[in-house]
């Protein structure tokens, strides 16, 4: 079907002719492409789906899939030796997966971590699901029940599930990780903000008025019912199963033997699904770190010496037992590994050793150091070695990336928008071969930057009334240095229809706007008494003229930086 990309009114009509036609909705910028490259990509897939087929014929099941993702980390880091020789560490075994695999130079992420898991899970950007924002505990929120994940699409397609490490999608029950489609699971609620909540942090002056019994007397100090005392670091449950607490606070010690816990739980489930002769996939999301030292480890590891650098060796060793034991297992070449970052790195009031390396801005920004992260993919004798890939892709695509290697595209939910689209091409072809040339840039609820292809224009600094600097060119200044006008007014209309697309898509299929809130921490069965503080009143409830669950229950965030 012709019809003219400058009119919205006509590509409106279109989309509406092709989504009848698509079993999955996605974002209308897709439609763009589709209505250009459909048949091409017609063909390519039924090629991709011969070759699948043959793989699970010759292994005897779907492919295996882990993905694992960390914190804060600039395009550079890992994969690129020579960056690293100047940076004071080294990370042999990723690096050696970019050798053996492919290293993506434009895997774009959200701004932050919260909005990156929300978007691997469900495949939406996180603005859809109401997950836009950096939750911190106590949250009394969550992602809500009705959001689909990618592990219940591949648990429909016969696949063992399971998450380790750093969840960071509420703390409500429906939240859970084992109540979101995983078969089992260790995971944290929240980020590495509690680690800090100990006592001799407050005793060292790394916090303030947490333990107040560890100073002196503030006869001004009323109200000692409002601290968490009983914060969560880690809890485990399997699907449909009960709920446990694991590693209390306030033990240290606890905190940083979550990370070998979890590496040695995904080997143990390995393990468990060979057995049983299932495919299985694994989200192994590292802690990377804690916010307090580990008084055990007296050794630094690294020339580095700093936080990110120190937990991606640790991080890069643990890779390297994985394709051993891949290997030792016979299932290497059936299965898909993925490392990457969640987001760019914490340059803004972070620790030390976080720092641009490639491109401007780090976590929370909308620029490219922001939302660019480190990938990369290994797939023996099906990923060819040594690529470097340009392409655009965008972290909601391995949800759907995912559900057709598992065989699980039925599953994916026809009632939302799915922003991920396939790029098993783009994994099995290589460079050259991406289904998406654009991305929208949240941050929180707010749309701050678009990108088509080389073209990227800052929506969130625009000048009402009067385009100014607010285009660049990603070839001639990737650190987003010099915005341009003149040069660039060609491209202001091809991003006027990209957003009016996109938001006529959102008036189509409204977003949530919030994450759906209710009690902290409920369900656990050992749970704790000072646990059960944080969802029930701090005073006899006769005595107040409102009820926990009203304020439970109460929507939250209050502002853009509040969640």
């Amino acid at each position: 079907m012709k019809f003219s990309l400058a009119i919205c009114g006509a590509a409106a009509a279109v989309l509406s002719s092709d989504v009848a036609a698509q079993p999955i909705i996605h974002d209308a910028e897709h439609y763009i492409l589709h209505a250009q490259h459909g048949e091409r990509w017609a063909t390519e897939d039924a090629a991709l789906q011969e070759k699948l087929d043959a793989l699970a014929v010759e292994h005897g099941t779907k492919p295996n899939i882990i993905h694992i993702m960390w914190d804060d980390t600039a395009v550079g880091e890992v994969g690129i030796p020579e960056i690293q020789a100047v940076r004071g560490f080294e990370t042999p075994n990723m690096n050696q997966m970019a050798d053996e695999g492919i290293n993506f130079m434009r895997m774009y992420t959200e701004p932050a971590c919260t909005p990156t898991r929300a978007a691997f899970q469900t495949g939406r950007y996180a603005v859809r699901s109401g997950m836009h924002t950096v939750s911190f505990p106590v949250e009394y929120s969550g992602m809500d029940a009705e959001e689909v994940t990618i592990a219940e699409v591949l648990s429909g397609a016969g696949y063992n599930t399971a998450f380790y490490g750093k969840w960071h999608l509420g703390d409500t029950e429906f939240s859970y990780a084992h109540n979101q489609g995983y078969d089992e699971a260790l995971f944290t609620p929240y980020n590495q903000v509690p680690s800090m909540w100990i006592p001799q942090a407050e005793v060292g002056n790394v916090i303030t008025g947490l333990y107040p019994d560890f100073y002196g007397e503030d006869k001004y100090d009323i109200d000692n019912s409002w601290q968490p005392l009983g914060q969560v670091w880690t809890l485990e449950g399997t699907k449909g199963g009960e709920t446990l607490e694991w590693g209390p606070p306030p033990n240290i010690e606890n905190y940083w033997d979550i990370e070998t816990e979890a590496q040695r739980r995904t080997l143990a489930f390995i393990d468990k699904s060979v057995e049983e002769q299932k495919p299985f996939f694994i989200a192994y999301h590292p802690i990377l770190a804690a916010f307090f030292p580990d008084p055990r480890k007296t050794q630094k590891d690294t020339a580095n010496k700093n936080l990110a650098q120190e937990g991606l060796v640790a991080i890069d060793q643990f890779v390297g037992e994985l394709f051993d034991y891949l290997e030792a297992k016979g299932i290497a070449e059936n299965t898909l590994v993925i490392v990457m970052a969640d987001n760019g790195p914490f340059i803004h009031y972070g620790p030390r050793g976080m720092v641009e390396t490639l491109y401007t801005g780090g976590k929370g920004d909308f620029t490219e150091g922001g939302v660019r992260v480190p990938a990369i993919a290994k797939w023996p004798g099906v990923i060819e070695p040594d690529q470097i890939v340009g392409d655009i892709l965008h972290v909601s695509d391995l949800f759907t990336t995912f559900a057709r290697l598992g065989g699980a595209m039925d599953a994916i939910p026809t009632d939302r928008v799915i922003d991920g689209v396939d790029q098993t091409s783009l994994l099995l072809n290589g460079d050259g071969f991406s289904r998406r040339d654009y991305v929208m840039i949240y941050q929180g609820p707010n749309l701050s930057a678009g990108v088509k292809g080389r073209f990227k224009r800052d929506w969130k600094n625009a000048t009402p009334g009067l385009s100014k600097n607010e285009f660049y060119d990603l070839y001639t200044d990737p650190r987003e240095k010099t915005g341009e006008m003149i040069e660039q007014f060609h491209i202001k209309s091809m991003f006027n229809r990209q957003r009016a697309r996109h938001e006529l898509w959102m008036d189509q299929y409204p977003n949530r706007p919030d994450p759906t809130p209710g009690p902290a921490l409920t369900g656990i069965a050992n749970e704790r008494p000072e646990t059960r503080q944080l969802y029930t009143a701090p005073v006899e409830v006769e005595n107040l003229p409102f009820t926990p669950e009203q304020i439970n229950n109460y929507p939250r965030p209050f502002s853009d930086s509040d969640m």
